[in-house]
C-alpha cells in the first residue's frame, strides 16, 4: 500500500491523497479577478490525480497582491469567477484551497517576466506598506503601517475566509511565508518597529496570531485552515526552525490544523542551499517538535521521494509546484509506479 495514496482527514474535510498542488501565481487576473486561464490552469491538476489544488496567493485587499495582474478574493466578482473553478475541481475529485495572502513590500511589482521591479501609480500600482519603511531590494521603499493600522489586518484576512467560503473552497491558507507581509513581522531580520508589533518573539508574532484567530472564527469548523510559514531566513540573526516550532505551537492552539513549511524570502541575499528535498527537515522537526501536522515543498520530483517523505514520517503531504507544470499528470503516473489505485479519468484509459 502506498502511503503517498492513502487518504487524510482534517476535520470534515477528506483528501483523497497525499499529493497536493502548492499555490502558484500566474500574474494573469484582471482587476483580480480568475478567469479562463486559471480554469484550465488549476483543472489540469483536478483531472491528474492531485489530492488538494491550492488556487494562488491572492489578495486580501487589492494593495495585498504582489503585481497588479494577481488574483483577489476581496470582491463579489472574485467570489462568483473562483466558485466556476471550485465547481470544477470538485466534480474531478479533486478538494479546494485557496492561499489568503497580503505582499506588504513585495506588493505593487511588476510580473516576473517583466523585471520584477516597482508599478508607479501611474501605471496601476500604489504605495505599499509593510511592518517597516525599508525597501526590499530594488522595489520601492513601504510606507510603515500604523499600529492602528496593523490591528486592522485581522479583518481583512477575516473577510477574505468568509468569501472563500461562499467560493466553496474546502481549505483556506494563511500565507505567512516568502517574505511577505506576516513575514515581515516576524522576522528580526526586517521588523525594526518598537511598538506592540514589534521587539520580541510574542510581539513579532501578534499579529499572524491575531489573524489566525480572525479567520478561525468565521471560517466553518468542518473546514480545515493551514499555514505556510518560512521556517528558516537562511540568514544569521534570523527566524529559525525553532522558531517555526514554537510559531506553530501557538498556531494549533488557535485552530491552525496544518503547517506548510517552506523556507526564505525576507531578504535578497540569504545563501540557500538549494537541493531535493532541502526543505523536508524544516516539515519533519515542525511536524515532530511542535506535534502538527505539516505538508512540504520544494524540489520534490520523484514519486518514490515523496513516498519516502511519508512514509517516514517526515510529513503528512507534498506540496509539488513547478513538477506539475512540467507534468500535470504526475499524480497518475506516480500512483501507476507505486502500484497504488488508479486515478486515471475514464477518458483518459486509453493512454494508460
Amino acid at each position: 500500500m502506498s502511503h503517498l495514496f492513502e487518504p487524510i482527514k482534517l476535520r470534515d474535510l477528506t483528501v483523497r491523497n497525499r499529493v497536493w498542488v502548492s499555490p502558484m501565481c500566474q500574474y494573469s487576473a484582471t482587476d483580480g479577478v480568475p478567469d479562463d486561464w486559471h480554469l484550465v490552469h488549476l483543472g489540469q491538476f483536478a483531472i491528474g490525480g492531485a489530492g488538494l489544488v491550492i488556487a494562488e496567493a491572492s489578495g486580501v485587499v487589492p494593495e495585498g497582491r504582489i503585481t497588479p495582474h494577481d488574483t483577489g478574493i476581496y470582491n463579489d466578482e472574485q467570489v462568483a469567477a473562483w466558485r466556476r473553478i471550485t465547481d470544477f475541481l470538485h466534480a474531478r475529485g479533486a478538494a479546494t484551497g485557496i492561499q489568503l495572502a497580503h505582499a506588504g513590500r513585495k506588493a505593487s511589482a511588476s510580473r516576473p517576466w517583466e523585471g520584477s521591479t516597482t508599478v508607479g501609480e501611474s501605471e496601476g500600482g500604489w504605495q505599499s506598506v509593510s511592518s517597516t519603511d525599508k525597501a526590499f531590494g530594488d522595489l520601492a521603499a513601504p510606507r510603515a503601517l500604523t499600529a492602528e493600522e496593523v490591528a486592522e489586518l485581522p479583518e481583512h484576512f477575516a473577510a477574505a475566509a468568509r468569501r472563500a467560503d461562499e467560493a466553496d473552497f474546502d481549505v483556506v491558507e494563511l500565507h505567512f511565508a516568502h517574505g511577505y507581509l506576516a513575514h515581515q513581522f516576524y522576522s528580526p531580520l526586517v521588523n525594526d518597529r518598537t511598538d506592540a508589533y514589534g521587539g520580541t518573539f510574542e510581539n513579532r508574532v501578534r499579529v499572524l496570531l491575531e489573524i489566525a484567530d480572525a479567520v478561525r472564527a468565521v471560517w466553518p469548523e468542518g473546514k480545515p485552515l493551514f499555514a505556510r510559514l518560512s521556517a528558516t531566513d537562511w540568514a544569521e540573526g534570523g527566524w529559525t526552525g525553532d522558531d517555526s516550532v514554537r510559531l506553530a505551537r501557538l498556531l494549533a492552539e488557535r485552530g491552525v490544523d496544518l503547517v506548510d513549511a517552506s523556507t526564505g524570502g525576507a531578504i535578497p541575499d540569504a545563501q540557500i542551499p538549494v537541493r531535493p528535498g532541502y526543505q523536508v527537515p524544516f516539515a519533519r522537526q515542525i511536524r515532530l517538535d511542535a506535534e502538527v501536522p505539516t505538508a512540504s515543498v520544494g524540489l520534490i520530483t520523484a514519486p518514490e521521494q515523496a513516498e519516502e517523505i511519508i512514509a517516514s514520517g517526515s510529513a503528512d503531504a507534498v506540496l509539488l509546484g513547478r513538477e506539475l507544470l512540467r507534468d500535470p499528470h504526475w499524480p497518475l503516473h506516480a500512483a501507476d509506479r507505486l502500484r497504488a489505485d488508479s486515478l486515471w479519468p475514464v477518458q483518459y484509459e486509453r493512454a494508460r
